[in-house]
């Protein structure tokens, strides 16, 4: 009964019924972290309705196609870039680079453990995604930028993913059907050097992200569920993550071929992506096998309340199987 409470406010919270409005223009800005030099680019993807999924699909769970209404959000421009995950992963670091000191309430914080071995896979880390965190680390990682930030940032919904990829399409790809000219827009196996690159090289979409498709796979909210799309909610759909496998990952990385991405394509996660972790439990924090994953931001314009905002960092991690 505690869990389904739980989750019933985790779904409220997300579709914004409760709201703590902060009064900011809705439009693209710049967030600082504060303390540093850094920043990263938000975009407003504005209120609306579109069609999820694809019937011509040759893949069931993209069927049926059905109509889903969101409200308006932020999203990153970007994948989150290593320069500012790894602020939150090493607190010597963060200390090292800040001009202030950084708060009690970030220091308290929990921190990934460091990992064990080169978690940029020998692909570098200038101007490039992080990757390799599991969804409890990139959730983590939305707490500590919340610590600093003073606003509250998560992962995209499966919905919210499709509906900003497509920025108003209806075609496989927000540029038409044609999987050729994916390379003016994506890092995918055909030209990606089978590396991660520094991002936004590429063009973006008509609502201005770039690398929405290929470069890593993105961390959504959602439990994977095959059969969800017959049974999904109209308005701001959301499948809470109740179990740790599998969960959806959206957008095709460096490994994938054109012709496996989509605006509508729908990854999973996999046990497999820690199959050399040598702890018991396996780590909560990292994918050792999971070169190709990384993060893009959310933040809804009708924030939720400081209750709602605890409830969603404050999951604990399901152990690994």
């Amino acid at each position: 009964m505690i869990q389904f409470i739980f989750w019933f406010s985790l779904v409220l919270f997300l579709q914004g019924e409760s709201v703590n409005s902060k009064n900011q223009a809705f439009e693209a800005y710049d967030q600082k972290i504060p303390g540093t030099s850094l920043s990263f680019s938000m975009t407003p993807i504005p209120k609306g309705s579109f069609e999820m999924g694809a019937d011509e699909s040759i893949r069931e769970d993209e069927k049926p196609a059905h109509l889903v209404e969101l409200d308006a959000f932020w999203m990153g421009t970007h994948e989150v870039t290593w320069d500012i995950f790894e602020l939150f992963v090493d607190k010597n670091y963060e200390l090292a680079i800040s001009e202030e000191p950084i708060g009690d309430r970030v220091d308290g914080l929990s921190r990934p453990s460091l990992p064990y071995l080169d978690m940029t896979f020998g692909m570098g880390k200038e101007g490039k995604p992080a990757v390799g965190m599991t969804q409890y680390g990139a959730i983590q990682f939305c707490h500590w930028l919340y610590l600093k930030t003073g606003f509250f940032y998560r992962l995209p919904t499966e919905a919210e993913w499709e509906y900003a990829a497509k920025a108003g399409s209806n075609t496989p790809y927000f540029f038409g059907e044609d999987s050729n000219l994916l390379s003016d827009y994506a890092w995918t196996k055909e030209n990606s050097n089978e590396t991660t690159q520094q991002v936004g090289q590429k063009k973006p979409n008509p609502w201005g992200l770039y690398d929405i498709y290929g470069n890593v796979l993105e961390w959504t909210s959602d439990q994977y569920d095959p059969e969800y799309y017959k049974s999904s909610p109209k308005e701001n759909p959301i499948n809470p993550s109740l179990n740790l496998y599998p969960r959806v990952v959206r957008g095709g990385s460096f490994k994938h071929s054109a012709n496996e991405i989509s605006s509508t394509r729908r990854f999973v996660s996999d046990p497999k992506w820690k199959q050399i972790d040598p702890q018991i439990p396996k780590s909560q924090w990292w994918f050792p096998e999971a070169p190709f994953l990384g993060i893009r931001l959310v933040r809804p314009l009708n924030p939720p309340s400081e209750e709602e905002i605890k409830a969603y960092y404050g999951q604990a991690p399901i152990d690994d199987y």
